[in-house]
Formats: structure tokens, sequence, C-alpha cells
């Protein structure tokens, strides 16, 4: 137990003063005069006139739990200052609909990439991580957060088709970046992982990687899938849902300029196994130390005076007025 202002309490002898005038002044016997006191016999004190004199103690204790309830009386559950690694983290991810490919099988690119994020978000306990998705736009799925329940429970809800379909690889790039600009980590990071080629005008790459560079941001670039001819799902209105080869782009060259403009690295991964490599690169490439402190928390224990308090008043007041009460 501690008390918030503890100089407070230096008023309890205060209240023991008044409560010592109380009695003092309420001890004094009531007096008539009469020609023939001898008639009258003798008389005693009843007990309701010694507990009359003795009211004024309810107030008293009232008036010094009243202070104590006033200091602040809480129990404290101290803080403590630990020391790891940590850093924040967007992992910015291609949702568009080239991101069903099947060569990656038995899952798609997406739903790979979401298996091995989860994984990755599980290794690091102690960073901020949030998760941007993109296709022909971009928006934050989540902000960075070190409850990763939640982050991964915004994962598990992303799939193809959330947004109108096409690459926009600058910004989703940019939007990623925008959520490290107010970050204080020694390291800034953002992950993207793509599949395709820029097709969507709205903000160049290269000047989402120089914001990036302005801001401190280091991006990695992760192409998933291989160039060329691979399986797609194709929803046939006569046979149902069959597959069929389709060729797909990726721009390596777009992905290595960001990466070498932010001070990253540029990977690329055309099967499962490779992008779990991958990402334990990344793992060990960032970390950083950081010294925290746990913040301290207080239970409030004022009501376990402040209310016996009142009930002290309220007392002397009732017994004052009704079975105690003294007749001029």
């Amino acid at each position: 137990m501690e008390f918030a202002r503890p100089l407070l309490l230096l008023l309890v002898p205060l209240a023991g003063v008044v409560l010592w005038a109380r009695l003092k002044r309420g001890g004094d016997q009531a007096a008539f005069r009469h020609p023939r006191l001898e008639l009258l016999g003798q008389q005693s004190t009843g007990i309701r006139a010694r507990l009359a004199g003795a009211l004024p103690v309810l107030s008293g204790l009232g008036l010094v739990l009243l202070i104590i309830a006033a200091a602040g009386p809480r129990v404290a559950h101290r803080s403590e200052q630990i020391e790891g690694e940590g850093i924040d983290i967007i992992l910015a991810l291609d949702i568009s609909g080239s991101m069903r490919s099947l060569d990656f099988h038995p899952l798609d690119r997406l739903e790979s990439a979401k298996e091995v994020i989860r994984g990755f978000i599980n290794g690091r306990p102690n960073d901020r991580i949030g998760l941007v998705v993109f296709a022909a736009r971009s928006f934050t799925q989540c902000p960075l957060t070190l409850d990763h329940s939640v982050l991964k429970g915004f994962l598990d809800e992303i799939q193809v088709g959330l947004i109108d379909d096409g690459t926009a690889i600058g910004l989703g790039l940019a939007t990623a970046v925008a959520r490290l600009k107010h970050s204080n980590s020694p390291s800034k990071t953002v992950i993207l992982l793509t599949d395709g080629v820029n097709n969507v005008m709205t903000l160049e790459p290269e000047t989402a990687a120089k914001l990036a560079q302005t801001l401190g941001v280091r991006v990695y670039t992760v192409a998933i899938g291989r160039e060329g001819m691979v399986p797609y799902p194709v929803d046939d209105p006569v046979f149902g849902r069959r597959t069929r080869q389709v060729e797909t782009r990726i721009d390596l060259k777009l992905l290595k300029k960001i990466a070498d403009l932010t001070g990253g690295t540029m990977f690329q991964a055309t099967d499962p196994e490779a992008l779990q490599e991958i990402f334990r690169t990344i793992d060990g490439l960032e970390t950083a130390r950081y010294e925290t402190t746990i913040s301290t928390w207080y239970r409030e224990r004022m009501a376990w005076f402040a209310l016996p308090a009142l009930l002290f008043f309220l007392l002397e007041g009732f017994l004052s007025a009704t079975w105690l009460r003294r007749v001029p």
C-alpha cells in the first residue's frame, strides 16, 4: 500500500485535536437551579447520556478516514526496465488477381505468402508490425501493433478481390512508408511482396522509394512466383473450376532498384520453401536493441476509507437526531 499524496496524512493529528476539543466541550454536565436539591436525591448518569457524550468519536474517526482517502491510498504494481530486440515493420502485400496463380502448390501465391507471414509474425513478439494491402489501390489493413493476435486476424481476412484488380506497387509502397512516418524506432522496415509489374500510374514506384529513403525506411522487396507460363484457376460456367496456363511477368529490375535505393535487398521466391528461407534471412538481418520500461499501474483503494468515513458521519447525525438527541 502506498499513497499518491502522502503529505495529506500530516492532517491526521489535526483531526485528533478537533476530536479532543469536541469531547471536552461535550463533556460539560447540564445544570439547573433548585432551592431544595436534597429532595432530588442522588442521581446517576444514564447510558444514553454517556453515549451522547461519545458521539464526537464517530465524526472524529470519519474525519481521519476521510483524510486517509484524500491521500490517495493505492496498491502499486511496479514497473521494470527491460532490454530486448524490436523494430517497426510494415508488410505490404500484393492482392491482385495474379496472386491466385497455383505455382506454389498446393496453395496459391497469396495463401502461401500469408502462411509464411504468419510464421514470421510469430517469431518477432517484440516488434510492432503492421499490414498494408494493394492492388489497383492500397489501404492499411492493420496499423503498427504489438497485439499480434489482432494482426493475424486481419491477415486471415485478406483475399483477392478486396480491391479492384491491378498492381499499384508505387501506391502500396507509399502507403506502407506513410505508416512509419512518425515511428521512433531505431529501425524502420517495409517488406513488399508482389508478383507483377506496376500497371497503375497513380504514383511512380521510384518516387515512393525516394520517400522511403528520405525517411530512413529500409525496403526489402520480395518477388513471388516465376515469370512465364504458370497454372491459374479459371471458373468456367459449364465445366466449373479448372486450371489453365497463363503468362505472368515480374518487374525484377524495378524491385531491385527500390531495394538498392533504400538500403534493402531484393529476393525472389519461386516456391514455398524459398519464400520461407527469404523471411528467415530478413528475420536475421532486421534486429535492433532497445531499452524500455514497462509502465506501473495501480489499484486505487480510496473507496475502502471514504465509504466508512461517510457511514460514521451519517451514523453520528442519525443518532444525535433520534435516540441520543439532547433536549435543550
